[in-house]
């Protein structure tokens, strides 16, 4: 088991990377994470949803995501309550106090689940959350030392150099926690280090003599690593950033919403030499782009409102009379439309333009939204079937993606066709809307960029121009993982790990 000292400090990617290593070194390892918090999810084949960083970890282990893998999603909807999904579906919407009065009720599903990868895999690679140390939440965790102790798991307690106080946060999460879960931590990895390493010698004596634990290796910052984040915490650190490549040629600002939810649908675009993808969150840091795009959201008519309030749904109105394309996904492609109903409550009563259960939409696509109970989780494959603008040049052409939203979404000439047993198993056989020109469209699919022949037509349809052949998304991921599982086998004392994990 991997747990860190705080959040962020590199515990999904350590997993991933051991993952990685572990598959490559010919084992059958999955990974898990019993609850995981994150706006990030990812369907699985079987239609659940799953927090995106277990997807990741199941990818660089060779195997499709499966939802034993990440058995409690949490899905913030406000700061202080968030959407329950266990076992793939949404459960329950709850404050943060009344959640952990359910501990009881869920953690057989917890145990359950590892139990059921456990029979299957040789190795698995459990993830923690947070800080295994936080006296407010011990009592009821589910996620870092009582999956451990259940498991009799051995810990490696990651800590993060670059943001300074390391020693004191291993050595401090050693105190905090108790002498029978102490017992289980087998090894201390420092994470992000830069530097000369034999200037850190001294350093990593004295923990040792001071936690009676080896030091497992120190791995340094590896910069421009192409793997999915599991949250926003990334992404806040970059929004609102300005221009920073004058060599860009197609300039794409997305809307940092504040319930943005699967940001990484923006990756692929990044792919592209020429192509800079921003994040704003207010209209001076818009400025002219080439296009703008409207992501998904965990809450829509709350960010609507947030759009209107903030001044950035005039401006994108006025930036589409000009003749900028714009996009939405999921959400975003809900707000595109000309209203949004929710006439049982889901998303909760909105104000200002929200007008009891309605809120009115952008109004650049003729379509409307009615939220219902049900929500939409399946991973689809889909044909453009739409001939407007671009959509000419790659009319035809596969898309495939996933679905995660809730309602339903009517009116406007459909984009795609969906394929299979996905469609035909359904009653909406079309996807998204696109107005008369092409410029402004919406789709529920997410994922839509990681194919090559659809991003690149929709680039040159902006002004990009490029002559290297279209690299997929997870061509890049692949490589990623490689390189990230060199790192720790460069990294780690890989005898001491093989000797804690028996093998």
């Amino acid at each position: 088991m991997v747990q860190g000292t705080a959040s962020s400090v590199g515990k999904s990617l350590l997993v991933t990377g051991l993952c990685r290593l572990l598959h490559k070194d010919g084992l059958q390892v999955a990974p898990f994470k019993a609850q995981n918090m994150s706006l990030n999810s990812f369907i699985t084949p079987d239609g659940h949803e799953i927090g995106r960083a277990q997807a990741v970890q199941a990818e660089a282990a060779g195997l499709a995501p499966h939802v034993d893998m990440n058995p409690i999603l949490l899905k913030p909807e406000a700061d202080a309550r968030s959407q329950v999904v266990l076992m793939g579906k949404p459960w329950r919407s709850l404050p943060a106090e009344p959640y952990f009065h359910y501990r009881q009720e869920l953690w057989p599903y917890v145990t359950a689940a590892l139990d059921r990868l456990r029979a299957k895999y040789e190795v698995v690679v459990i993830e923690g959350a947070g800080s295994p140390a936080e006296i407010n939440l011990r009592a009821t965790d589910i996620t870092n030392m009582a999956v451990a102790l259940y498991a009799q798991a051995p810990v490696l307690l990651v800590g993060d150099i670059d943001r300074g106080g390391v020693f004191a946060a291993l050595l401090g999460t050693l105190m905090l926690i108790s002498p029978e879960e102490r017992a289980l931590v087998r090894g201390l990895v420092i994470n992000k280090f830069r530097g000369d390493l034999s200037l850190l010698q001294d350093g990593l004596r004295m923990i040792e003599k001071r936690s009676q634990v080896p030091v497992l290796g120190v791995v340094p910052y590896i910069r421009d690593l192409a793997v999915a984040d599991e949250d926003s915490v990334s992404l806040e650190q970059i929004i609102d950033q300005p221009l920073s490549s004058a060599a860009a040629t197609v300039d794409i600002a997305v809307i940092g919403l504040p319930h943005l939810s699967n940001f990484d649908d923006f990756d692929a675009l990044k792919l592209e030499p020429g192509v800079q993808v921003r994040f704003v969150s207010n209209p001076r840091m818009l400025g002219q782009p080439q296009a703008v795009i409207l992501p998904g959201s965990k809450n829509t008519r709350a960010d609507l409102e947030w759009l209107y309030r903030q001044g950035l749904a005039d401006r994108i109105i006025q930036l589409a009379r000009m003749g900028t394309p714009i996009v939405g996904i999921c959400g975003g492609y809900q707000m595109l439309g000309s209203a949004i109903s929710d006439p049982l409550g889901v998303e909760g009563r909105a104000s200002g333009q929200g007008k009891g259960d309605s809120s009115v939409g952008l109004c650049l696509l003729p379509v409307s939204t009615i939220f219902d109970q049900q929500k939409q989780t399946r991973q689809v494959r889909a044909r453009v079937s739409a001939c407007q603008g671009f959509f000419s040049e790659c009319h035809g052409a596969t898309v495939v993606g996933y679905e995660v939203h809730m309602g339903e979404t009517s009116g406007g000439t459909p984009v795609f066709t969906l394929d299979g047993p996905e469609g035909t198993a359904g009653t909406r056989l079309q996807d998204g809307a696109v107005d008369e020109t092409g410029r402004i469209f919406g789709t529920y699919i997410h994922g839509l960029f990681d194919e090559p022949a659809f991003r690149r037509a929709w680039l040159r349809s902006l002004g990009w121009q490029s002559t290297s052949s279209g690299t997929t998304l997870s061509q890049v991921r692949q490589a990623a993982y490689d390189r990230l599982s060199d790192v720790l086998r460069q990294s780690l004392d890989m005898e001491k790990l093989y000797e804690l994990v028996g093998l």
